[in-house]
This record gives structure tokens, C-alpha cells and sequence, in this order.
């Protein structure tokens, strides 16, 4: 024995032998893995296509579970019930056989109290239920008894199965008047799941099949039945001719069988899914015997070339192994080159990074040092327009403060006198007057204030009352006459108290500068508002703008005024920008129309 073993014949074949032990293994292992994988996969195939079938079921029901109820409610058919006649009839038969071609319903009548039907959708064919007693059919009674039902049979007169659906029809009194029934049949839905190949049957809560794919099973049971039951679906469901026997099933592994006849021979995957709206149960059976073959012998011709690429897998391995380390190798140059470049990229980035932030303090310091130019522009625009506006107030002041030193006197001599009435009348007129001139005072000192400030809610009203107070003067002693629209109550806007006085008062003085010549010069205010926006309109009756200086309005230093340096609007315009709002020139066939659009305050 050890001379046999010592020789390299004895050496190969212990090798063989032991490789060959090796293989069977491996190949009874690997079968009988691939046969519980498919079984699996077999199992889980069968449980989608059977919820996918369930589904569609499911759909096929709804669509046809609401047609008598809704037609129960048909005064129609309540009127024929009540008081049957031919015309109602034929109304009738006419309406259900237009249903039911449009619901796919096999037919649609309905039963008078005693169960005799009265109109039917196929009342002008040879199978007509009109005229036949369906007292006997569950679905009559029951319905009659609890208001709906439902019941799968054979029919009597067409000898076609179907699921019979039902409703009891109730009088204004809720006395029972009658049944409307529609019957569906699966023959469409039996041919599209028969395309499948996967033989399908439904079952009813007795384990009667009611609609199935393979024709021999229908009315076959998935088990036994008690004598009572199975002599009560005998005769009401089958009609007596239908064979209540079991179905030919062989269970094998948990979830599998095979089918001794009726079908090709096979083991099956079977799964089920409830249909609980009537107590069904949907059941599939997937074919996967072929299937479990071919896993298992794909798996053992696997397991075997394993066993025999053993050897050469390792030199494959061994080699990948070099591979491995000279490319780890090259990986690793290449990672060194990669992070000098990543170095230099950087130190560039890091370059350009410190000249944008540069530049950008720059571009900051020139920003602020052009807002700090604009806010004195803006103020130096007011100074002018204070300057403009300065003898007209200080007229409307001087008017007020003559009348409070002659209301003075008077009060003096009234004291003289010890009219304490009449002195008290001078005095309450001298409070009055110097309110006045504070109001006056107070505007000239708010709108002269070199102020800068975000958007806020402000008044339309009150801006436009504080621009006249201070140019309202000017106004008078032109002759000009000022028509003021009405202003929504309490309408606010979002912008600058100040700043938007200073804007309207640019409009006015411009208007009152083009009236100069004008006979009966007269300037409008008006406001709107519309989507959100407030417009704030100056109009007036003059020559309006030129088409030279239309062209380039609001560019700087553009006027055509004798004396005006063309930057009153520029200014208001950049004024409204900054409020998010805008200021336009309208045309207009007479005079000149600008706009000052601004977002409404919520």
C-alpha cells in the first residue's frame, strides 16, 4: 500500500479520487441550494403576479359595485316599480341596455317584489330575463332582507357564470318596491390572465372556484365540504351542473405543488391574495419546475468547472496579486504627482484669492465713498430747493407772526378793558397761528436734515401734506391752481419720509418753473393703486418736455431751463430706485406726466 501510495501513478490517482469526492459534493451542495434559491425566487415571482392580479380584479369589481347603488336611486325605475306600464318598460330596457354596453356589464334588470323581472338589458334577445321569476336566487332575498348583496352562479337562462350584484329599491314610505341587479362576467378578465400562462382561479370563502383560467376547474373545491353546504351550492350556485370534487393538487415543499391533470404536468409556485370585499381569495400557480431545473444544473456545472479552475484560479490569483502591487505602485506616483499639483494650484488659488479681496475692499471703499457723494448731492439738491422756496415761506411765516403780534395788541386792550372773553378769543387765535409757524418750522427743519435710512412705511398722504406746506406758498403766488385727487385712507408706502418729500417737491417745482408763462397754470396731484404698487402722478397744463432734452431726461446735467443745472431729476430718480420703486415720464399730448411707482406697505 505505502509502495502504491510512494508512486506517482498512486499519487494522481489518490488525487483524482479525491477531487472527484470534491466535486460530487460540491455539486450535490450547490443543487440543492439553487434548488431552495429558486424555489424562493419562485415563491416571490408568484406572490407579485398574484397581487397584480388581485389589483386588477379588485379594479374590475369597483367599477361594477356602484352601478346599483346608483341605480337604485333612479326615479325611472322607482316610477316603474310603483306604477308598471309599457312605456316605462321600454324606457327601461332601452336605458339598461345602453349601460350596459357602456359599464361592460353582462346584463343589468331589475325584479318587482316578487322576484319577476320587469326590464332587462337584453330584453330583445333570445336569453331575455323579462317576464322570468328569480325568486329562488339568493341575491333577490337577500337584498330584499338587507339591502344589498352579492352572489356568484351559473345563470339559468344563459348558462354562463357570474358574479350577480344587487340592491333592494325602497319607496318614499321605505316600503321594498323591488331588486336591481347587474350581473359581471370574467371571460375578458379569465383571457388576459390565461396570456400569462399561470394557471389562476378565484375562490369563494368555501374554497369553491368561481372564475379560473382552466374552464375544467370552475366549480371544483380546494377541499371537502360538509354534506349541508355542498347540497346548498349544488343547487344554488351551480344550477346542478357542476362537479364539486376536489382539485387535483400535490402538495410538495411548503408553497409548491404539482398538478396530476387538467394542465401540463409541472411543479408550481402558489400564492394568494385576499379579495375581501367578498370574501374571495385570488390563488395563482407559477410554473417553475423547468426553472428549478435550470438553477440546478446551471448550479452543478458551476460547482464542477469551481473545483477544476481551482488550481489555475490560483495562479490567477497570484498573478492579479503582481498586478495589484505594481499598479498600488504607479497609484503611488501618481498620488505624489497629483498633490505637488494640488500644491501649486493651491498657492495660485491662494494668490488670486488675496488680489479679488483686494480689489474687492476697493471696489467697497469707491462704493461707499460714491454713496457718501450721492447722499451729498441729494442734500445739496434740498439746500437748492430750500433756497427756491425760501421767500414764499418765509412770506407764508411772516403772514402768521404780523397776525399773532396784532392779536397780541388786541388782547392787551381787551385786558384793559377786563374783557376776559374777548382776550381769551386773541389768545386761543395767537396759539393757533404759532402752531402754524411750528408746523412750518418743523417741516423746513425735518426736510433740510442730511438723513439716510432703510425703507419704511410712510404715509402717502402725509408726504404729500408736508410738500405743499413748504412749497404750497410758492404755489399761491404764482396763481397756480393745484387739484388734489383723493388719497386712500391710511395708504403707506415703502420709502423715506424725507427723501420722498424731497422727490415730490423736484415734480412740483419743475411743474410751477414750466407754468411760468402759461395764462391758467394749473397742477394735479393724483394716486393709485393696482397689483401690490402705489402711483404717485404729477401732471400739469404746460408746454411740456422738449423732444431734444425727451431723449436724454434723465441724464445728467440735461435741463432746458435758463438756470437750472439738469440734475433734479437725476437725483429723484435715484432717490425712488433706492426705494425699489421707479419715477417715469409719461407722454401726454399736454403738458408734461411723470410717475412715481412704489411697492405698497403691507
Amino acid at each position: 500500500m505505502r509502495r502504491f501510495l510512494d508512486s506517482a501513478q498512486g499519487q494522481w490517482r489518490v488525487f483524482a479520487v479525491f477531487w472527484l469526492i470534491i466535486a460530487v459534493l460540491a455539486a450535490v451542495g450547490a443543487g440543492e441550494i439553487a434548488r431552495r434559491e429558486a424555489r424562493g425566487e419562485a415563491l416571490r415571482q408568484a406572490a407579485t403576479a398574484t397581487a397584480l392580479h388581485a389589483a386588477v380584479l379588485r379594479s374590475e369589481l369597483e367599477r361594477h359595485r356602484s352601478l346599483p347603488m346608483v341605480l337604485a336611486q333612479d326615479p325611472d325605475l322607482q316610477g316603474l316599480l310603483a306604477r308598471p306600464d309599457a312605456a316605462s318598460v321600454d324606457r327601461l330596457n332601452r336605458k339598461f341596455e345602453g349601460l350596459a354596453r357602456e359599464t361592460r356589464a353582462a346584463v343589468i334588470y331589475v325584479l318587482d317584489a316578487r322576484g319577476v323581472a320587469l326590464a332587462a338589458s337584453n330584453w330583445n334577445q333570445p336569453i331575455s330575463f323579462v317576464g322570468t321569476d328569480y325568486r329562488f336566487r339568493p341575491y333577490f332575498y337577500e337584498a330584499l332582507r338587507d339591502g344589498q348583496a352579492s352572489f356568484f352562479a351559473l345563470g339559468t337562462v344563459s348558462g354562463r357564470p357570474g358574479l350577480y350584484l344587487s340592491r333592494r329599491i325602497a319607496g318614499a314610505d321605505g316600503r321594498p318596491l323591488g331588486v336591481i341587479v347587474a350581473k359581471v362576467e370574467f371571460d375578458a378578465l379569465e383571457t388576459e390572465w390565461r396570456a400569462s400562462g399561470e394557471p389562476t382561479y378565484v375562490t369563494d370563502s368555501d374554497g369553491v372556484v368561481l372564475i379560473t383560467t382552466v374552464s375544467s376547474w370552475r366549480f371544483h373545491t380546494t377541499g371537502a365540504l360538509r354534506p349541508d353546504r355542498r347540497q346548498r351550492l349544488a343547487v344554488d350556485q351551480t344550477a346542478g351542473r357542476a362537479d364539486l370534487s376536489t382539485l387535483p393538487f400535490e402538495a410538495l415543499a411548503p408553497g409548491m405543488i404539482r398538478l396530476s391533470r387538467s394542465v401540463p404536468p409541472d411543479i408550481y409556485a402558489r400564492a394568494s391574495a385576499p379579495i375581501p370585499e367578498l370574501g374571495w381569495r385570488l390563488h395563482l400557480l407559477s410554473p417553475s419546475g423547468a426553472m428549478m431545473a435550470r438553477a440546478i444544473m446551471a448550479a452543478r456545472v458551476v460547482a464542477l468547472l469551481s473545483v477544476a479552475l481551482l488550481a489555475g484560479l490560483t495562479g490567477i490569483l497570484l498573478r492579479r496579486r503582481q498586478r495589484a502591487r505594481a499598479r498600488a505602485a504607479e497609484d503611488e506616483a501618481a498620488r505624489i504627482d497629483l498633490e505637488r499639483q494640488v500644491d501649486a494650484r493651491t498657492a495660485e488659488l491662494r494668490q488670486a484669492n488675496d488680489q479679488l479681496n483686494l480689489e474687492i475692499e476697493e471696489r467697497r471703499r469707491l462704493e461707499k465713498g460714491r454713496q457718501d457723494l450721492q447722499d451729498e448731492l441729494i442734500q445739496a439738491n434740498k439746500l437748492a430747493t430750500l433756497g427756491q422756496i425760501a421767500a414764499g415761506v418765509a412770506h407764508e411765516i411772516n403772514q402768521p407772526i404780523a397776525a399773532i403780534r396784532t392779536h397780541a395788541d388786541t388782547a392787551s386792550v381787551y385786558l384793559d378793558r377786563q374783557d376776559a372773553d374777548a382776550a381769551g378769543r386773541s389768545l386761543t387765535r395767537i396759539g393757533e397761528l404759532t402752531q402754524r409757524v411750528g408746523a412750518i418750522t418743523d417741516e423746513l427743519r425735518a426736510f433740510s436734515r442730511k438723513t439716510r435710512s432703510g425703507t419704511v412705511a410712510v404715509g402717502v398722504e402725509a408726504a404729500i401734506d408736508g410738500t405743499l406746506l413748504l412749497v404750497g406758498p410758492r404755489l399761491r403766488e404764482r396763481g397756480v391752481e393745484l387739484k388734489r385727487g383723493k388719497v386712500p385712507a391710511e395708504l403707506e408706502v415703502l420709502a423715506e419720509r424725507n427723501r420722498l418729500e424731497q422727490v415730490v417737491l423736484n415734480l412740483l417745482q419743475n411743474a410751477v418753473e414750466a407754468l411760468e408763462d402759461v395764462p391758467s397754470p394749473v397742477i394735479e396731484i393724483a394716486v393709485s393703486v393696482r397689483a401690490g404698487k402705489v402711483t404717485l402722478k404729477v401732471s400739469d397744463n404746460g408746454p411740456g418736455v422738449s423732444p431734444e432734452v425727451l431723449e436724454r431726461l434723465f441724464t445728467p446735467f440735461t435741463t432746458d431751463k435758463r438756470d437750472g443745472l439738469g440734475l433734479g431729476l437725476v437725483i429723484s430718480r435715484d432717490i425712488v430706485a433706492g426705494f425699489g420703486g421707479e419715477l417715469v415720464h409719461v407722454p401726454s399730448p399736454e403738458g408734461a406726466v411723470f410717475k412715481i411707482v412704489l411697492a405698497k406697505a403691507p
